[in-house]
């Protein structure tokens, strides 16, 4: 298993104090994954949610678990205002995000029809650009006035193979991508580290596959675990990595469907 003890070590040299990882969508999926990780090599967390309960819980296991500091911020970042309003939270509670991870995302497989959809479109824009941007921009400003810190931005390989039914979520997706590998050119004169992670399909409930599916999937290589997922990405990021495409599928899966004619992909379109 992947330790990053030593990379946290080393940021608490440069920081002079513990670091304080951000971590977005952290009651469920690969957001515990990403806090457990960095709790247990030393690093202190701050949660975020939309799930109050489940985020609670977490916090409480990781605290005890770990004996580091588990902070916790109960909100919807689907909102204009969102990453405004959690960083303005974050300087009047005094803390110094060291690490941001913006994790929390939304998906759905569906063609898309307006006004019936007006709300689930305005939801993944808030949510995969509006917020991303502004807390990404913000707390970096923070980063580079300190010399220090890393983004871990996740997109996804949906990034690569805009296709009916992902249109609005490949989108969003490759507007992070190329958003990320942009700006790690402008943040790294600076001492930070910024990196998108673009995972191909993970046994997580976000993309509602049936779970003898999912098994036989994480069998044969096209699905990956979370653990394995985030440890990729993390190593990644300590790297100061511009940009990690986990697995095969993230080469083979892209090639074959931008390959398909229009005519292929329109006739199977339809059948679905």
């Amino acid at each position: 298993m992947r330790d990053f003890k030593k990379d946290i070590d080393a940021l608490r040299e440069r920081c002079g104090r513990t670091p304080l990882a951000l971590i977005t969508g952290a009651s469920s999926g690969m957001g515990v994954i990403y806090a457990k990780e960095l709790a247990q090599a030393g690093c202190d967390l701050l949660l975020v949610s939309n799930q109050e309960t489940q985020l609670a819980q977490v916090a409480s296991e990781l605290a005890g678990a770990y004996g580091v500091r588990c902070l916790t911020r109960y909100q919807d970042l689907a909102t204009e205002t969102a990453a405004d309003e959690l960083f303005a939270w974050c300087q009047a509670e005094g803390l110094f995000v060291d690490i941001l991870i913006n994790n929390a995302g939304m998906f759905f497989f569906k063609e898309l029809v307006l006004p019936d959809d007006r709300a689930r479109v305005e939801t993944i824009l808030a949510l995969h650009i509006a917020t991303v941007t502004r807390l990404t921009l913000l707390l970096g400003q923070e980063m580079k006035n300190r010399g220090v810190g890393y983004v871990l931005n996740v997109s996804s390989m949906a990034a690569n193979i805009p296709a009916p039914g992902l249109s609005l979520y490949a989108a969003t997706k490759s507007y992070l991508k190329t958003f990320s590998k942009s700006l790690f050119f402008e943040y790294r004169p600076y001492g930070v580290g910024l990196t998108v992670v673009c995972p191909a399909a993970v046994a997580t409930p976000l993309y509602h596959i049936q779970p003898k599916l999912m098994t036989w999937g994480v069998r044969l290589g096209f699905i990956a675990t979370p653990e394995w997922l985030v440890r990729r990405a993390l190593r990644g990021m300590f790297r100061r990595k511009r940009v990690v495409r986990p697995g095969f599928t993230n080469y083979l899966v892209p090639f074959l469907v931008n390959a398909l004619p229009n005519a292929c992909v329109a006739a199977i379109w339809k059948k679905l």
